[in-house]
């Protein structure tokens, strides 16, 4: 029987993940590495727990052993590649991996500059057979990062101008990485832009947030000056702003992303709209 490891399997991709891995119900054993493996933890009944610590190389090879396919992603707070990830890859290598589904971001081919590109290349160059999945701008965030402004303020505050974003929902990138998962035969080498059918600039993202949850939602777009001096008053640590600056001022600068359909093509199921995303959260977006 193959084994499945999936790394942070207690955020909100990992958990997506294993959810629908229940749904299809995997005759695969699926191991979820964590930090304390002897810990409870509210996942479901399928999974078996082992240790596996992204700041302890000495966790990598014991967690890889048996270990058939991966399922890796980079945490937000590590971006040291070569300190972590290449130890990390070569352990993968070592132990034998067949398979590595790595979660990394959409346009990543495109900035050198972002972890995920170097680690996409690591895991090329070690010849383990690979599978890219690579999301758009996630609506959770509204609910992570951007929430503190959303149910406190009533405004979205981000240097993105009038840049516009792609948009998915954590649920269907969990979908597609557990139907990958279970065939990787079938998106060997592969690499997939996950989107929905929208382009939205933040101001767009606010009216229908507004329309949604029934009250005035505003979007401010500061310099970057502004931006980074009212977030590290708001006691936000200088490099999450930082990967924020990234994450929206950049793409001001940049060619528009694309919608693709890989969502449907891989899942059979036609992706969240972000009208959707904002019916199903309401309690959760201050509704």
């Amino acid at each position: 029987m193959e084994k499945i490891l999936i790394t942070g399997a207690t955020g909100n991709v990992g958990a997506e993940i294993i959810k629908y891995l229940a749904i299809l119900n995997p005759t695969f054993d699926i191991l979820a590495g964590v930090k304390n493996p002897n810990e409870k933890k509210p996942i479901s009944s399928i999974v078996k727990f082992v240790e596996f610590d992204f700041m302890n190389v000495n966790t990598f090879k014991p967690a890889l052993i048996h270990i058939d396919i991966l399922f890796l992603l980079r945490p937000p707070q590590i971006s040291d590649v070569h300190k972590y990830f290449e130890p990390l890859i070569n352990a993968a290598k070592a132990n034998g991996i067949k398979h590595l589904v790595f979660l990394s971001v959409q346009g990543v081919e495109k900035s050198k500059i972002i972890p995920h590109h170097k680690i996409e290349k690591l895991i090329i160059d070690s010849k383990i057979p690979y599978t890219f999945l690579r999301p758009a701008y996630f609506m959770q965030n509204f609910i992570g990062s951007l929430n503190n402004d959303l149910i406190n303020k009533h405004r979205i505050y981000l240097p993105a101008g009038n840049a516009k974003f792609t948009l998915v929902d954590v649920a269907d990138v969990g979908a597609v990485a557990a139907t990958v998962l279970l065939n990787t035969e079938a998106h060997l080498n592969k690499a997939y832009e996950l989107t929905n059918n929208e382009k939205l600039s933040f101001s767009e993202m606010a009216l229908k947030l507004s329309a949604g949850l029934g009250k005035n939602i505003t979007y401010k777009s500061p310099n970057l000056l502004r931006f980074f001096f009212v977030k590290r008053k708001e006691k936000i640590p200088a490099m999450l702003i930082l990967v924020m600056i990234m994450l929206h001022y950049l793409p001001r600068f940049q060619q528009e992303p694309i919608i693709t359909n890989w969502i449907k093509k891989i899942t059979g199921k036609a992706p969240v709209s972000f009208n959707e995303f904002i019916a199903k959260n309401k309690l959760l977006l201050g509704a």
